[in-house]
């Protein structure tokens, strides 16, 4: 449970007692979550016009770099209608989170609300930035672009005393 709430799941009101074994031998339904390569991901992406890749990673996270064209709904908020409502029947979902803990979880999550073409990618965003047919981008802030701003300025500060320097 502890890990659970690391990843913003910090109400749970129990657990299965027995685990996964227990749930299987009491003969209840039992559903799989298909496990992808990054590469896989990367053959897909050009062809698949219904290839939707979720990352739910942290707003943060996401912002340093992800998928081009990827959503961002992280983890908890997967349990929000409004936010799920971005998703079509027909999207073929490649989730992923930084590393594949939480992004199981959110297939899980996924699952019960009734959406099946989910693929995980194991290794998640970690083994994504490492495939170099998976186009990526960074999300720019309003804080990143005045910080880019203000370092144009002082260069432009600097350029300029430079060169009455030099006359």
């Amino acid at each position: 449970m502890t890990r659970l709430a690391r990843v913003g799941f910090d109400k749970m009101i129990g657990y299965l007692e027995g685990g996964f074994e227990a749930w299987q031998n009491a003969g209840l339904p039992v559903d799989m979550i298909i496990d992808v390569e990054s590469d896989e991901l990367a053959m897909d992406l050009p062809f698949d016009e219904h290839l939707l890749v979720l990352d739910v990673r942290k707003e943060s996270e996401f912002d340093q770099g992800h998928v081009a064209e990827a959503i961002n709904i992280p983890l908890p908020e997967l349990l929000n209608p409004i936010r799920v409502a971005a998703i079509e029947d027909t999207d073929n979902i490649y989730m992923h989170c930084q590393s594949g803990y939480r992004s199981v979880i959110g297939a899980s999550i996924l699952k019960k609300q009734g959406f099946h073409n989910l693929r995980n990618i194991v290794g998640g965003w970690k083994a994504i930035e490492q495939e170099p047919k998976i186009p990526v981008a960074v999300t720019v802030t309003e804080e990143a672009l005045k910080q880019q701003e203000a370092a144009a300025k002082e260069d432009d500060t600097t350029n300029t005393e430079q060169a009455l320097q030099n006359k």
